[in-house]
């Protein structure tokens, strides 16, 4: 993969939430929990869960930084916590939490990621409201 062809699928990636953008036997890593998300179907109910099920989120992407069949983005994730997580019921609290992933491109789709989503801030915004940088 060229730096152009993988920056193309980073991109529409990132720009549409285009799932045909993750090979079928892609894997997420979330390295917080330890847990992995294998197949193209599964990350995508994963990450619908999270944007639209444990919260009301997006990504605010603040970089991009892509090389030959590779990239990272840094983040914040942000929104508002609309159902469970992590035995949390919904609390209505704005987050806005630091997240980074890293991607691995190969035969034009994503094959692989490693989210590093700062679980601790995470979990302190929902249990007291407060944040470092409130949304």
């Amino acid at each position: 993969m060229t730096i152009d062809d993988t920056r193309r699928v980073l991109t529409d990636y990132l720009d549409r939430h285009d799932e045909n953008c993750l090979a079928v036997d892609a894997v997420f890593h979330d390295t917080a929990s330890g847990r992995q998300t294998v197949g193209r179907d599964a990350i995508g109910q994963m990450l619908e869960w999270m944007y639209h099920g444990a919260f009301e989120a997006h990504a605010e992407v603040k970089n991009l930084i892509v090389a030959e069949g590779a990239g990272v983005v840094e983040a914040d994730f942000v929104g508002t916590h609309i159902g469970e997580f992590e035995g949390i019921p919904p609390t209505g609290r704005q987050v806005r939490v630091p997240l980074c992933v890293t991607y691995d491109v190969r035969d034009g789709a994503i094959s692989s990621a490693n989210i590093y989503l700062q679980a601790t801030a995470l979990m302190t915004q929902l249990a007291n409201g407060s944040a470092d940088h409130p949304a």
